[in-house]
Formats: C-alpha cells, structure tokens, sequence
C-alpha cells in the first residue's frame, strides 16, 4: 500500500506540492484567527497570511533545495512572531514541512543543525515579544516539542529510502549473480558432457577400430578368429551405442514422458568387464589391487573408472607395446591409481600435445579432490597416476550420483 501511495504521488508530485502549500496556507490563516483567554494577538491577519503565502511558495521547491526553503521558513516563522502570534502549531506549520524536507534529503548533521537553529529562533523570538512568564510553556516547550516532529518523520523517511534502495541494489547484484551463475553452470555442464561423450566414444571407437584391422589380418589364415573378433566388434559397438544413450540421457529433462530410466553410472566393478574388452583388441591388461578395498562415493567411482578407461584407451591407440599394468592401492584415506604400458613415449602423442584426453582426465581428478600425473617413465613406455580421496571433495555430479 505504501508503494501504491509512493507511486501516485512520484507521478503528480507537482499537484501534491502545491495543494499541500495551500493546505499549510489555511493553516497559518486559521492560526492567526484563533483566540486564546488572556492573551490579545494582532487585529489584522493579512501580514501573517501574507508572510505564509511567501513561504509556502517557496515550499514548492523544497524536495530540490531543502536547506534554502528551511531558511526561508525560519524567517518567515520570526517575521510572523514578532508580529505577536502565539506559535502554535498551525503557525509552525511551514517551517515543521521545511524541517521534515531538511531531515528526508539531508545528512542527519546538517538535519541536526537546521532543527536546533529552528528551535532557536522560535522560542527566542517568542520570549523576546513578551518575555513575562504568561503562557511560558506554550511560548518554549510547544514550539520545541512540534519542531522534532517533522526532524523525526524526516530521519524515518530518508532512512526508508536508503533502505529501499539498497534492496533495490542488492536485488540488481542478485540478478547479475544468477545469470553469471546460470552462464557458468551452463559451462560446467557442457564440458562435463563433452568429457563424458570423449570417454566413451574413443575408447569404444579405438578398440573397436583394434579388433577391426585385426581381423581383417585374420581372415586369410585365421578366418574362425577372425568371425570371433567380428563378434566381439559387434558387442563393442552395441556397449558403445548404449553408453552412448545413456549419456545423452542426462540431457532428457526428468518431467519427459519419453525419458527412460538410466542405467548405473560405471565404476571400478566394471574394471573386469573393460579389461576384457581391451583384451579383445589385443591389447594384455594386468590388474592388481593393493589393499583393502574400500566403498568409494559414486563421484571418486566413476572418475577412478574414467581415468583407467581413458589411459587404456591411450594405449590402444597410441602405445607402441601391447601390454598395460593398472594397479589400485587403498591407502588410509585415499585412492592411488598408476597406469603404466611397456611402449614408447614418443608413441604417445598426448604426452606432447596435451590433447583432450589427458586434459580431460586431469580434469575429472581435479573435480573430486584429486590430482594426477601423465608422461614418460625413465625406463621407457609412458605412465598415468592419480591420487583420489575416498570420498569427494566437492559436489557429485549429477550421472554420479545416478
């Protein structure tokens, strides 16, 4: 309602000013013609209405210069006591709207010193026309009293306004926020699905392109080998295609009637089964665990999974040997994965290039907590370790936590 009321009168502010000038004018005439038993006040009113017609013009220019109108106020007010008049109220009236207007727009000091040197001025000018003691508390404690209500409803005003000025400011800051959010999290999530889809695609693709030329140099002297392989080419697609699907998946808002539920996301339980696989485009993989195992969360699983899978991957494209050792340690606390081939590392592109699949799989161990390590060994071949906490460091994510 206040904003409503705020509103109406931002739009015909003008109007506003000048019906409360004649509002404040009536009051200052009504003033003059009050009577009060004992006391005798001036005969003619027109000079105070006259004095009141000039200030309340002045009025009309008080939101802009507030400290100028307040001055004129204040001289009008003792041009008027001095005349006689008691200062009641209604002849305080223009001078309480200058002082109401001096406190909205002002600091609280120069406030302060406008109300005081008002105050001032009223009860010395009063005392000065009759200084006996008829009517003192009307002539010292009225006019004070009036005075600090306008400096009051003034403070609350411009402190209202300061207030809603900074929701106002941290609304627009909270606006901004969220859409520099939302842009990043849209970034996060467009290069987690783009690691994700480079997982998947190359490793099945790279042993699906081993088991492809080996068989065609098995058809000649080997054909039943050669059809084995061809049907292992098949499942490797067919794994391909349905991790594939499921990783687009994430994409389906969960309200789609169509969306179907998703499997599992992979982790090292799945490690026999992408052995085997790499088995079958020839590449030997041996697998050691050291340790006891311990339950990962589904975030450290799937990342510890990616990053074997990647770096066998790596191997079957790029390493010139056809043997790979993977080996897991639990430690007290943490997951310590090595991935070593016996080949060469100039066989390893990435290893100069930095290509996706190495800055990807740093990436993934950064997104839990992790590091890792990638490059040549002294004694020759290539080898990629990492260092996982049991537990995620930072949030799951989403097909993580599938």
């Amino acid at each position: 309602m206040t904003t409503s009321l705020d509103r109406a009168t931002g739009r015909h502010r003008g109007l506003v000013d000048a019906v409360t000038g004649l509002a404040l004018l009536g009051c200052v005439t009504l003033g003059a013609l009050l009577r009060f038993p004992g006391f005798s006040q001036p005969q003619e009113q027109w000079p105070a209405v006259a004095i009141a017609a000039v200030t309340c013009l002045a009025l009309l220019r008080a939101r802009v210069h507030p400290r100028a109108v307040a001055t004129v106020a204040m001289a009008g007010t003792v041009a008027t006591l001095a005349q006689g008049y008691i200062p009641t109220p209604l002849m305080l009236a223009p001078l309480m709207l200058a002082l109401y207007w001096v406190a909205a727009e002002t600091e609280r000091r120069i406030a302060r010193a406008f109300g005081l040197a008002a105050m001032a001025v009223v009860v010395i000018s009063a005392m000065l026309d009759n200084p006996t003691t008829d009517m003192l508390l009307l002539r010292t404690v009225g006019p004070v009293l009036w005075l600090l209500l306008p400096l009051v409803g003034g403070s609350r005003a411009r402190l209202r306004a300061a207030y809603l000025e900074s929701v106002q400011a941290r609304a627009a800051y909270a606006e901004r926020t969220r859409e520099e959010e939302a842009r990043l999290r849209v970034a996060e999530e467009r290069m987690r699905i783009a690691r994700e889809l480079h997982d998947v695609v190359a490793h099945h693709m790279a042993v699906a392109n081993a088991q492809a030329g080996t068989a065609r140099h098995l058809i000649p002297i080997r054909p039943e080998q050669a059809l084995k392989l061809l049907d292992e080419l098949t499942v490797t697609t067919s794994a391909a295609l349905i991790e594939l699907r499921a990783t687009v998946g994430v994409l389906r808002q969960s309200g789609d009637p169509d969306a179907e539920s998703l499997e599992p996301a992979p982790g090292l339980d799945r490690l026999p089964e992408l052995v085997s696989t790499c088995a079958s485009a020839g590449l030997d993989v041996v697998l050691t665990t050291e340790g006891e195992p311990r339950p990962l969360s589904p975030g450290v699983d799937l990342t510890a999974y990616r990053i074997i899978q990647e770096a066998l991957t790596n191997v079957t494209k790029h390493g010139a040997g056809r043997g790979a050792d993977v080996r897991l340690t639990y430690a007290r606390s943490r997951l310590l994965i090595s991935v070593t081939n016996d080949g060469t590392a100039a066989a390893v592109p990435e290893a100069v290039g930095g290509g996706f699949g190495l800055m990807g799989m740093r990436e993934r161990a950064h997104s839990v907590g992790g590091d890792l390590r990638a490059g040549p060994r002294p004694d020759g071949g290539f080898e990629v370790t990492t260092a996982l906490p049991l537990h995620s460091l930072a949030p799951e994510e989403p097909e993580a936590a599938a």
